[in-house]
């Protein structure tokens, strides 16, 4: 099924301006909120693809000269990044390893190169996720993950080693940590230096292996960190904890990725630093003038709506926005305002809006 086109879903002219698309897509979203009732969870997050695109300059550019092939993730077309939709770790770059085999080793048994030379031995990286609520992310938490991951062997304490025991000269390669091996080729006979197996290249193994862990150096076990998520993080984020991931024998753990998810809120919704919400006001008190409370993050707010004000209208509460990662103050809460107009009116109330009508015809405001 094709997707719709972006304007229509948002109901704006392809003309439309930055403000008016943004406008356009905070109605869309209050109107399909999934925790609204009458909500629409599919509709939801087709109004939010379309406004990432469209509040993107370049992308919108690209998207009215190619259409949904111009910004999709995974089409990988002229001009476009053929690797785009793997996903990575929040915007890190991603190695691609081709392994045994591939064009590295080919290279290596026809030209006379050994195998790649190996770093350090590192553990399994682990990724986990962590949903918090709006408030959360706005202020920062702390919270416990529960992981069921190899962990250090708390026999051996990860040495592979037999506790009174020690490592040992490898017998197989002598403590080169490598052995010769012949390769038969289209060229002849190859000799090529290869990680010896018996020590993985180290060029020691234990006098006697641990009993436990099997030399393994490591255990299956449940553990749980405590990780502390700082103020204004955002949905889709990664956070990394350098060498939390799991153990191995002999190396340098892993790493841990956690990936947040933002629950949506049901009164707020955000961009960027910025909270943004929508407050209603009759007709009457639009004229005249009135002073309305509105709910932040930061509790209740009196907040002055002055006498003319018209539907769409912005109004700026600095400060009771979303912090700013890496100082100390906040962005600020918009708060729009929305005029109701009554549909059911009392003979009275019919009246005096002719009254008013009349009057204004006249000239006299």
């Amino acid at each position: 099924m094709s997707k719709r086109d972006y304007y229509e879903i948002l109901g704006v002219d392809k003309n439309a301006s930055a403000d008016e698309i943004k406008k356009a897509f905070r109605k869309a979203a209050v109107k399909y909120h999934p925790d609204k009732e009458g909500g629409d969870e599919a509709k939801f997050k087709e109004v939010n693809e379309a406004y990432e695109v469209l509040k993107d300059q370049q992308k919108r550019q690209r998207y009215d000269q190619f259409g949904h092939a111009g910004v999709g993730g995974n089409g990988g077309g002229a001009g476009g990044n053929p690797f785009e939709g793997f996903g990575g770790f929040g915007g890190q770059n991603v190695n691609f390893d081709f392994g045994d085999g591939g064009l590295g080793d080919i290279f290596g048994q026809f030209f006379g190169g050994g195998q790649r030379a190996q770093g350090p031995k590192r553990g399994r990286d682990v990724e986990a996720s962590l949903t918090l609520t709006f408030e959360e992310a706005v202020f920062g938490v702390e919270e416990k993950i529960t992981l069921d991951m190899d962990d250090e062997c708390s026999h051996c304490k990860g040495t592979t080693v037999e506790p009174g025991h020690s490592m040992k000269t490898c017998p197989t390669c002598k403590g080169a940590g490598q052995q010769t091996r012949v390769m038969n080729t289209i060229f002849g006979q190859i000799q090529q230096a290869v990680t010896c197996e018996a020590c993985k290249g180290t060029g020691k193994v234990p006098e006697k292996v641990c009993s436990v862990c099997k030399g393994k150096g490591t255990e299956r076990r449940k553990q749980t960190l405590t990780l502390k998520v700082p103020a204004g993080i955002d949905d889709g984020a990664t956070i990394r904890l350098k060498e939390h991931g799991e153990a191995i024998g002999g190396g340098s753990r892993g790493d841990l990725y956690v990936h947040i998810r933002v629950k949506a809120h049901k009164k707020f919704t955000r961009e960027g630093d910025i909270i943004l919400s929508e407050e209603h006001v009759s007709m009457v008190e639009a004229a005249l003038g009135t002073e309305i409370d509105v709910e932040t993050v930061d509790g209740t707010v009196r907040m002055k709506v002055p006498a003319g004000t018209q539907s769409g209208t912005d109004f700026k509460l600095s400060g009771h926005g979303v912090p700013h990662p890496r100082s100390t103050t906040r962005g600020s809460h918009i708060v729009s305002i929305l005029v109701d107009t009554p549909t059911k009116l009392s003979k009275k109330q019919k009246e005096l809006l002719e009254q008013f009508q009349g009057v204004k015809r006249r000239g006299l405001f």
